[in-house]
C-alpha cells in the first residue's frame, strides 16, 4: 500500500513539477543570453523609431527563446493594434493576460474591444483592470466611455468622478463636461463648468498655472515640427511635476484629515473616560448621561 502511494506521488511530481521547472529554467537561461538582451534593445528601438516590421520580427524571435514572455506579447499586441490588426492584437493581449494577470494587459484588450465597437467586452475588460489596479485615472475614463456607449449613464459618471478623486485637475473635469454635453444635460454642463473654473483657480494659486493648460500645450507642441526635443522634454517634465504636486497635495490633505479624525476620536474617548470617573463620584440620581 505504501509503495503504491509513493509511486503515485512520484508520478504527480513528474507530471506537474518537472515541466514547470524546466520552463522556468528555460526562461532564466533565455534572459541571461546576450542575444536575448540584444533582441529586446532592437525591439524597443524599432518601436521608438516607428519601425513596426523590425520590432515585430525582434519580438517574435524573443518568443522563440521564451514562449511565455508576457511582456513580448504585450508589445506585439500594441504593434498590431497600431496597425489595426485587431484580431492579432487581442490574441496577443489575451495570451499576455493568461501568462501574467495584470491590469495593463486587460486595459489594452479593453481598448481594442472599444475601438472595434464591442463595448460590452470593453467594459468588462476595463472593470477587471480596475479591480486589479484602481490607481490609474485613465482606466476610469476608458471604463466611463464604454459605459456611456452602453447607456449606463450613472455608472459612467461614477467612474469619471473616481478618476477625479485620484487626480483632481481640470483635464479630468473636461472629460466629465464632454459626457454631459454628449447627453445634453444643461444643468450639469453649467455645474461642471463652474467646477472647472474653481479647480483651475486652485491650480493656478498652488502652481502658478493650471495643470490642464500645460498638458494641452504639450499636446499641441507635439504636432509642430519647429519645437525641439529639449522643449518637448521640458514640457513633459513640467506636466509630470504638476501631477506629482497635485498627488502630494491630495496625500497631505488625506493625512491631515486622518490626523484630525484621530484627535477627535481621542478627545471623545477622553471625554467618555472623564464622564465615567465623574459618575462614580455622583449620587445615583445625578448621573451624567
Amino acid at each position: 500500500m505504501l509503495a503504491a502511494v509513493l509511486l503515485l506521488v512520484l508520478c504527480l511530481f513528474i507530471v506537474f513539477f518537472i515541466p514547470n521547472y524546466h520552463g522556468g529554467e528555460k526562461q532564466k537561461v533565455a534572459e541571461k543570453d546576450p542575444r536575448f538582451k540584444k533582441l529586446w534593445n532592437v525591439a524597443q528601438t524599432a518601436i521608438r523609431e516607428k519601425k513596426p516590421v523590425r520590432a515585430e520580427k525582434a519580438l517574435l524571435t524573443i518568443l522563440q527563446f521564451d514562449e511565455k514572455n508576457a511582456a513580448a506579447y504585450n508589445r506585439l499586441g500594441i504593434i498590431y493594434a497600431k496597425e489595426r490588426k485587431y484580431d492579432e492584437a487581442i490574441e496577443c493581449f489575451e495570451i499576455a493576460q493568461s501568462l501574467d494577470n495584470n491590469a495593463s494587459s486587460l486595459h489594452n484588450v479593453g481598448l481594442i474591444y472599444y475601438e472595434t465597437g464591442n463595448y460590452d467586452k470593453a467594459a468588462q475588460a476595463f472593470e477587471h483592470a480596475l479591480e486589479l489596479d484602481g490607481g490609474e485615472p485613465a482606466r476610469y475614463i476608458a471604463y466611463a466611455k464604454a459605459l456611456e456607449k452602453l447607456g449606463k449613464r450613472s455608472k459612467a459618471i461614477e467612474s469619471l468622478e473616481g478618476a477625479y478623486e485620484l487626480k483632481p485637475d481640470t483635464a479630468i473635469l473636461k472629460h466629465l463636461l464632454q459626457f454631459y454635453e454628449n447627453n445634453n444635460d444643461e444643468k450639469n454642463i453649467e455645474l461642471t463648468k463652474q467646477r472647472i473654473q474653481r479647480t483651475a483657480q486652485r491650480e493656478k494659486k498652488l502652481f502658478g498655472f493650471t495643470i490642464d493648460s500645460t498638458s494641452e500645450k504639450m499636446a499641441k507642441s507635439s504636432d509642430r515640427k519647429s519645437i525641439s526635443k529639449e522643449e518637448r522634454a521640458q514640457l513633459a517634465k513640467q506636466v509630470k511635476e504638476e501631477h506629482k504636486k497635485a498627488k502630494e497635495l491630495k496625500a497631505q490633505k488625506k493625512a491631515e484629515a486622518k490626523k484630525a479624525a484621530a484627535v477627535a476620536k481621542a478627545a471623545k474617548k477622553t471625554s467618555a473616560q472623564n464622564a465615567r470617573v465623574a459618575n462614580k463620584k455622583l449620587p445615583k440620581n445625578k448621573k451624567i448621561v
